[in-house]
């Protein structure tokens, strides 16, 4: 029965964050990988403390266990960020909670095997704690790379960088190690700790929650129009009433007829498929989440088709020339995945 206290928090925590996901399509398969990703983690953590606890004193402990614990929790979230598998505030959410679940079931089963005799309610509250700590937590990093990667990417793409976002990623990768450190060093009455956690952090995922919605409404606001405005020059066959048309023409001597028009009937693809990606997710966010026509799927599955194909036809000089024009953010790349899944259904 104390088993069952100890996972019963991390369990309703992981089935309540899952049905916050309105839009991001995780799939339950993915979730469960994350949570053993996050029992690998509490594995490690714990052969490594093993090594070390002959050398670190109890107080040194409390601030270098903490902090490794989120550095190899970490792992399996930077490498989703880096695959641009977490791109929104709730991917974060739900990826990082699920990892952090993982490690707090494993480390609530050790301390049951191996620690002293618990009471019941204990268990409970001791197993609510844990899960809040290194679920919040692991969440708040994952924030953290999700806004570090978004940064990436506008570096490559030689796009301006405002020093608030840098500041913002860096505060959430060192406030989620600090919270835990916190936790673990200054031990007085566990309802107030308790409380004092809680309110820290959802303070800070309700800060993130708007700051991503403000960095959300930038990508869709100014691209979206920068976007509408393209297309529809292109359509007109007016390419010189926008900066990015009058790109495009600056190049136009560089390739034969019709590999320019290959260039153009590209260009035009990526931004017709973000735009109607780009729209999709606009729609779910306002609560409007009606069904694709089927005609409307047939149009978009057969149009990735056709930018796939002429992707790979394109020659690389063309390429690298397009690329600021066609580049694909990890906002856009999903919102365009998700679109895709639907259409599939």
């Amino acid at each position: 029965m104390s088993f069952v206290a100890a996972l019963l928090p991390v369990a309703i925590y992981i089935f309540v964050v899952y049905k916050l996901d309105n839009f991001a399509l995780l799939s339950v398969k993915r979730l469960l990988l994350l949570v053993l990703c996050g029992m690998g983690a509490a594995l490690v953590c714990f052969g490594l403390f093993m090594l070390t606890d002959k050398f670190l004193s109890e107080k040194a402990s409390d601030f270098v266990v903490p902090v490794l614990e989120e550095a190899i929790k970490g792992i399996p979230l930077l490498i989703l960020a880096r695959r641009k598998k977490i791109v929104f505030f709730i991917d974060s959410v739900i990826c990082g909670a699920a990892v952090g679940g993982g490690f707090s079931i494993l480390e609530n089963i050790f301390y049951l095997v191996l620690g002293d005799p618990l009471s019941f309610g204990t268990v409970i509250f001791r197993g609510l704690e844990v899960a809040l700590i290194h679920m919040g937590c692991s969440a708040i990093v994952a924030a953290g790379l999700m806004f570090a990667v978004r940064l990436v990417e506008r570096r490559k793409a030689r796009l301006d960088i405002k020093t608030k976002d840098v500041l913002m990623a860096a505060f959430l990768l060192i406030a989620a190690p600090a919270l835990h450190v916190a936790h673990n060093t200054f031990h007085f009455n566990p309802l107030v700790q308790f409380v004092f956690i809680f309110g820290a952090m959802g303070g800070l995922l309700v800060w993130t929650y708007q700051y991503d919605g403000d960095m959300i409404h930038r990508w869709l606001d100014k691209g979206l129009d920068k976007q509408v405005g393209l297309l529809r020059s292109i359509k007109e066959g007016q390419l010189g009433e926008t900066k990015t048309g009058q790109f495009l023409l600056s190049v136009k001597e560089t390739f034969p007829p019709e590999v320019f028009f290959d260039v153009i009937c590209f260009v035009q693809l990526h931004i017709a498929l973000s735009v109607a990606a780009k729209s999709r997710f606009m729609m779910r966010e306002a609560g409007m989440d009606l069904p694709i026509p089927d005609e409307k799927k047939e149009e978009y599955l057969s149009q990735y088709a056709e930018y796939n194909n002429l992707e790979k036809s394109l020659g690389k000089t063309a390429k690298i020339t397009i690329a600021p024009v066609v580049k694909f953010y990890p906002a856009d790349r999903k919102s365009l995945e998700d679109l895709l899944s639907e259409c599939r259904r």
